[in-house]
């Protein structure tokens, strides 16, 4: 018997119920079934059943064919490539990044702030055997991780609390911050020493550090970060990855016509 939508279901909540379907695809590499599908975003299952089958049809998701699980599908991915290449910092920045891994032998991610998460555009892996388990359009934590406190640490206060409001601050390991008052006092040191570091906040045994990317305007464009484990990144090994990573930033902020004059934000009060 073929699946048929909700007789209550208006185009906006199909449209709607699609686009969260697609979301929870992206952040599940492993895919997800019909089932899971339909309990984790509370859709009735004939619902959820037409809905997948007409994304899967228009090649938005892919069907495997032996656990039933749904994936994202090569559409998904071509309107992904397209839109991020007209971001000029990601252009800008691959062949730095590459060079930076080439040097730190460690993952580098490019983010950007969408809403209230860092969003990676672009990630270089590390050569070797430890690889980092993340992808490009992974939505991460503002709070947790060292790009999401690079792109908070030069927004006005009042913004940066809209986003926390927004978000939340989960606990992602007993590191993490979940208040906003040491929030705010890390966000002061990230610009006093000019990273931002994760200090196995939002994974355990992973050691991450940041730094924002100026445009032409003197505003954060985007943020860079180094990932390894805190056996790689200790103190030993920090002061010098950090230059390197600031002088990677550096550079692909003045080819983003920044002039070198890091703008002075305090975040407090505007």
């Amino acid at each position: 018997m073929c699946s048929v939508p909700d007789p209550k279901e208006t185009p906006s909540i199909a449209v709607e119920r699609a686009l969260a379907i697609l979301e929870a695809a992206a952040q599940g590499p492993a895919g997800l079934t019909n089932a899971e599908i339909s309990r984790k975003l509370n859709i009735p299952k004939s619902s959820a059943s037409y809905i997948l089958r007409t994304l899967e049809k228009t090649g938005y998701l892919r069907r495997d064919e032996e656990t039933s699980r749904y994936r994202v599908g090569v559409k998904v991915f071509s309107l992904s490539r397209s839109a991020l290449s007209g971001i000029d910092a990601r252009e800008v920045a691959m062949p730095i990044m590459r060079d930076l891994v080439a040097r730190t032998r460690l993952t580098c991610h490019l983010a950007i702030l969408d809403g209230s998460e860092a969003v990676y555009i672009e990630k270089v892996d590390a050569p070797g055997f430890i690889k980092v388990d993340t992808w490009v359009g992974r939505r991460m934590c503002v709070h947790t991780t060292s790009v999401g406190k690079a792109l908070a640490a030069y927004l006005p206060e009042a913004r940066v609390r809209k986003i926390l409001d927004s978000a939340g601050m989960e606990k992602r390991t007993p590191h993490s911050i979940t208040a906003p008052a040491p929030y705010f006092k890390e966000l002061e040191r990230v610009r006093e020493q000019g990273y931002a570091l994760d200090n196995e906040e939002n994974s355990l045994g992973a050691r991450c550090f940041g730094v924002p990317i100026f445009n032409q305007s003197d505003e954060v464009e985007a943020s860079l970060g180094l990932s390894g484990t805190i056996h790689q990144v200790n103190p030993q090994t920090l002061p010098q990855l950090s230059e390197d990573l600031k002088d990677a930033a550096r550079r692909i902020s003045r080819q983003l016509g920044w002039r070198g004059t890091r703008k002075k934000v305090s975040a407090k009060r505007t």
